[in-house]
C-alpha cells in the first residue's frame, strides 16, 4: 500500500517544514524550498500542516499507485497526467490502484510538490521527515528518489471530511521579472553607500548555479568598504551573502549552518517562493521594507491561507468516501 516510483526524476526528495533546532550541531534545517505550495498541498486534502510531501526539481517523477489514496499537486506547472490524461493541478485528485502519474517539462516554475492523505511512511529523524541529502539522514533512505524505490503509506485515508466546493486557481511563477523584498542587514555595514544603493537599484540574472543550498545572482558589484570577510556566524532561510566577487548569493533551504561572508540582507519569508521557483535567465530585483513590514506580510500570507481554507472546503455532516468526493468533485470541471 503506497507508491511504486518508476522514475525518479531529476532530484524528488521526501520534505515537509524541516528539522529545526540542530543547527548549533551541524545540521541544516532542510525542508521545502517553497513553503507556500507545500502549505496548500497539504491544506487541500486537510491534511496536518507540517505533513511531508515529494518535492521535485525540473523533472518530475513517475509514479505507480499501488493503492487508493487522494492527491494534490501544486508549485509550478509541469503538465501532471494520470493514465495519460491532464491532471488538474491545486485540487484533491481520487487515485486508483494501478495509476500511473507522470510530469512533463516545466511550464511555470522549478519546483513541484504532491501530497498524500495516506502520509508517506518515513522515519522521523531529529524531529521531522525532510530529506539531508549531504548527511544522508531523512527522508528515504537519507537520499533522493531513484527508480524501483517504494515508499508505503502510514494510513488508510481515503476520504475526505469535507466538501470540495472548487480548486484554487493558482500560477504565480510565469512572470519574467520579479521584485524580492528585504529586511537590510546584518553586516550591511560592510558594505558602501554606493554598493547598498546598486543593490536595491539593479537587476540581477539568476545563474545555473542554483540549487537547494542556494541561488548565485549575476549583475552589477556590490562594493564593500574594506573586506566581506567575518567571523562565520550563523545563516538564516534567505540570508543574502555577498563574497569578495561582489555579486549576491541567496542562500535557501540546505544552507551551511555558518558563513563567514557578509550579509547585506535577508529575504523575507513571504518572497521566498517566487525565487526558488525562478529559471535561468530570469531577472531579480531588491526592495528593502522594516521588520514590521516583513511581518505584516506573514500575517497577511496567514490569513490568506485561512480564507483559503474557507474557499474550497464546506463541512458535511459525515465522513464522506473518497469515491463520492472524487465524482463531486468532476462534475465541478465539466
Amino acid at each position: 500500500m503506497g507508491i511504486r516510483v518508476l522514475k525518479g526524476g531529476m532530484m524528488t526528495t521526501v520534505q515537509d517544514l524541516g528539522r529545526t533546532g540542530y543547527q548549533s550541531q551541524g545540521f541544516s534545517v532542510s525542508g521545502v524550498m517553497d513553503v507556500r505550495s507545500f502549505k496548500i498541498a497539504n491544506l487541500l486534502l486537510d491534511n496536518p500542516e507540517n505533513e511531508a510531501v515529494l518535492e521535485f526539481t525540473l523533472i518530475g517523477p513517475t509514479l505507480e499507485f499501488t493503492s487508493e489514496t487522494i492527491i494534490s499537486i501544486t508549485g509550478g506547472d509541469f503538465r501532471p497526467q494520470i493514465n495519460g490524461k491532464p491532471a488538474k493541478m491545486y485540487t484533491a485528485i481520487y487515485m486508483h490502484r494501478g495509476d500511473i502519474l507522470t510530469f512533463g517539462g516545466a511550464r511555470t516554475g522549478t519546483r513541484g510538490y504532491i501530497a498524500f492523505s495516506s502520509y508517506l511512511d518515513v522515519p522521523v529523524v531529529m524531529g521531522s521527515r525532510s530529506t539531508n541529502i549531504k548527511c544522508q539522514i531523512g527522508g528515504y533512505k537519507g537520499r533522493k528518489l531513484e527508480d524501483e524505490d517504494y515508499i508505503a503509506f502510514r494510513a488508510k485515508r481515503r476520504y475526505l471530511p469535507y466538501y470540495l466546493s472548487r480548486s484554487l486557481d493558482l500560477d504565480e511563477f510565469d512572470q519574467e521579472k520579479i521584485t524580492l523584498r528585504v529586511v537590510m542587514g546584518p553586516q550591511e555595514k560592510m558594505f558602501t553607500k554606493e554598493g547598498r544603493e546598486t543593490f536595491l537599484n539593479s537587476e540581477y540574472t539568476v545563474t545555473s548555479e542554483f540549487d537547494r543550498m542556494g541561488c548565485r545572482l549575476e549583475g552589477p558589484f556590490i562594493a564593500y568598504k574594506t573586506t566581506s570577510d567575518i567571523i562565520s556566524d550563523g545563516i538564516a532561510f534567505g540570508s543574502v551573502q555577498v563574497p569578495s566577487h561582489g555579486k549576491p548569493i541567496i542562500l535557501l533551504a540546505d544552507r551551511q549552518t555558518t558563513g563567514g561572508y557578509a550579509k547585506i540582507a535577508t529575504v523575507v519569508s513571504v518572497d521566498i517562493p517566487k525565487l526558488v521557483q525562478r529559471k535561468t535567465e530570469q531577472k531579480v530585483r531588491f526592495q528593502a521594507v522594516s521588520v514590521e513590514e516583513a511581518q505584516k506580510l506573514l500575517a497577511d500570507e496567514m490569513k490568506e491561507l485561512n480564507d483559503f481554507r474557507s474557499q474550497i472546503y464546506t463541512p458535511c455532516k459525515e465522513v464522506l468516501d473518497c469515491r463520492l468526493v472524487a465524482k463531486r468533485i468532476s462534475t465541478l470541471f465539466k
